[in-house]
């Protein structure tokens, strides 16, 4: 049996060499060839996953937040080296929709080491020209800015709690704004919401899964639009993602999402999008600026995550 080559792409902002390295070779002995790599402030990862796959390792693993696995993600996309993943991040979220254990850098190592294959999709969105993979999903309004509000020195001290604090400062910042949506194929349509999210899975901090059908290894992207405007249409909006979708949803078994007046669920393989206004928007928990219109697609079983 040959050699198992493994590759690690970690963030040093996250955490000290010295601790990683300790548990990953506690971890895979001494029966693997290692090679690490350090992301920068520049590149978070891509060029040195990228670099990994060219040396011929079979496992790559990414240390650190959403921004360092999308970036490998993205670098590992239809090759045969495969995804590890130690998440050391606030959000954490393909590594959440994963089961992968957080806060424990050896649970993650061995789940790693000992986890079946699995072959998981992923969501590109083109930007002026330009595509962008994400693992989990993306979108604007709400979502996004609340990460624009999130006040820095508060995650760090607090964590994905900071992002709660931001979303009274969010609801304010966000707008009504007229859509041009396409689904695969179909027919452009015009609606009217203030924010739209785009997923590969729908779960967030806190177990709250926001996109209820979404499945992360079934060759589609799930969106969602919101349109609530006034105190009792939010209130439909809280209750269909906490009570209709969440709770009850889990208790009776369902097996679709729950459309209701101000929330709107879809299904599709490919979605454009044209704004009639700028909007921020996010990809995997990054904000990346105003956008005014974006297209995204799915690439089925793209990466093969240990």
């Amino acid at each position: 049996m040959s050699e198992l080559r493994i590759g690690v792409v970690w963030n040093p902002s996250k955490l000290d060499e010295g601790p990683l390295r300790e548990a990953v070779e506690r971890v895979f002995g001494d029966d693997v060839d290692l090679r690490w790599w350090q992301t920068t402030r520049e590149d978070p990862g891509f060029g040195m996953a990228q670099e990994a796959v060219e040396d011929g390792r079979d496992i790559v693993i990414a240390v650190g937040g959403d921004g360092t696995v999308r970036a490998v993600a993205e670098a590992v996309a239809g090759t045969t080296t495969a995804l590890g993943i130690v998440p050391q991040g606030t959000g954490n979220l393909l590594a959440r929709n994963l089961e992968v254990p957080l806060d424990d850098i050896p649970a993650a190592l061995l789940r790693i080491r000992d986890g079946a294959p699995r072959n998981i999709d992923l969501g590109w969105v083109e930007l002026d020209g330009k595509d962008h993979a994400f693992a989990v999903m993306v979108g604007f309004g709400v979502d996004a800015q609340m990460l624009v509000e999130t006040n820095d020195d508060l995650k760090d001290r607090a964590g994905w709690l900071a992002y709660v604090e931001a979303m009274g400062r969010a609801l304010a910042g966000t707008e009504m704004t007229d859509i041009t949506l396409t689904l695969d194929d179909d027919e452009a349509q015009a609606v009217r919401a203030h924010t739209m999210l785009i997923g590969n899975c729908g779960m967030l901090q806190g177990g709250i899964r926001i996109l209820p059908d979404a499945l992360i290894d079934d060759g589609q992207l799930d969106l969602l639009m919101v349109s609530a405007d006034g105190a009792l249409q939010w209130l439909d909006t809280v209750r269909s993602v906490v009570w209709d979708n969440g709770i009850r949803r889990r208790l009776s078994g369902g097996t679709e999402a729950v459309s209701t007046e101000s929330t709107r669920h879809v299904v599709a393989e490919r979605i454009a999008v044209e704004l009639s206004s700028p909007q921020m928007f996010e990809i995997d928990g990054e904000e990346i600026g105003e956008i005014t219109s974006f297209t995204v697609r799915v690439q089925p079983g793209a990466v093969t995550v240990r």
